[in-house]
C-alpha cells in the first residue's frame, strides 16, 4: 500500500487494515520515514521525471517487497501493491520493472514516460476520478493496455474528484469509493490465486 504526498496517514491504514480483514497481508510503507518530507517531495518528482523506472522511491519500495516476501505467512508469487496518487504512478512505473509484482491498483496515479513501459507490466485495475486531471492518465492507461492485452480494468468515476477513495466527501464520491474497492478486491483475488 503507497500512500499519497500526505504520507503515511490514517486513511492509508485503514485501506490496508480493510484488505487484511479480506484475508490479505497488508503492508502500508511509508516513504518519508526518517526523510524531510519537502526533499523527498522534491526528489520523488524529479526521479519520476528523470527516472521513472529507477528511482529512491521505486528502490524503497523493492525493499519493502522484499522485506514482505521473505515473511513466512506471505506467498512471494503472489504480491500485488496499491497506490494513491503519487503512490499510484509509482505503482505504475514499478509493476514495469519488477515482475514480482503479480497485480497492481492506482487510484488516481500518473503515468510513467514512455507509457509503452506498462506492455511489459502485469494486471492493473485502475479507478480515477472524473473530476480531476487523473482521468486523462486513466482514459490513456486503458487504451495501452488493451492494445497490447494486457489484462484490466480501468473505470473512470464521473462524479468523483481527486482522493475519492481516501476521504470521499459526497454520496457519489462514497459509492464511487465502494465499488472502487469491490473492483480492487475481485481483481486482486482474480489475479493472485494460489496456482492450480
Amino acid at each position: 500500500m503507497i500512500h499519497e504526498v500526505h504520507g503515511l496517514r490514517d486513511d492509508i491504514r485503514a485501506t490496508a487494515d480493510r484488505f487484511s480483514g479480506e484475508g490479505f497481508e497488508a503492508l502500508a510503507v511509508d516513504l518519508f520515514t526518517g526523510r524531510n518530507r519537502a526533499v523527498c517531495m522534491a526528489r520523488f518528482f524529479a526521479g519520476l521525471l528523470a527516472r521513472p523506472f529507477d528511482n529512491l522511491a521505486i528502490r524503497d519500495l523493492k525493499v519493502a517487497l522484499t522485506w514482505l516476501g521473505d515473511r513466512p505467512e506471505v506467498d512471494s508469487e503472489r504480491l500485488g501493491a496499491i497506490g494513491f496518487c503519487m503512490g499510484g504512478g509509482f505503482a505504475i512505473a514499478w509493476a514495469c520493472t519488477d515482475a514480482r509484482l503479480r497485480v497492481i491498483a492506482p487510484f488516481y496515479g500518473m503515468n510513467p514516460r514512455p507509457l509503452g513501459a506498462v506492455r511489459r507490466g502485469c494486471p492493473i485495475v485502475g479507478s480515477y476520478p472524473g473530476k480531476d486531471f487523473t482521468a486523462r492518465h486513466g482514459r490513456k492507461l486503458d487504451a495501452e493496455l488493451a492494445a497490447a492485452g494486457v489484462p484490466h480494468d480501468v473505470k473512470i468515476y464521473p462524479g468523483a474528484k481527486h482522493s475519492f477513495a481516501n476521504t470521499p466527501r459526497t454520496d457519489a464520491e462514497r459509492e464511487a469509493a465502494e465499488d472502487a474497492f469491490a473492483r480492487t478486491l475481485a481483481f486482486f483475488r482474480e489475479h493472485l490465486r494460489p496456482a492450480a
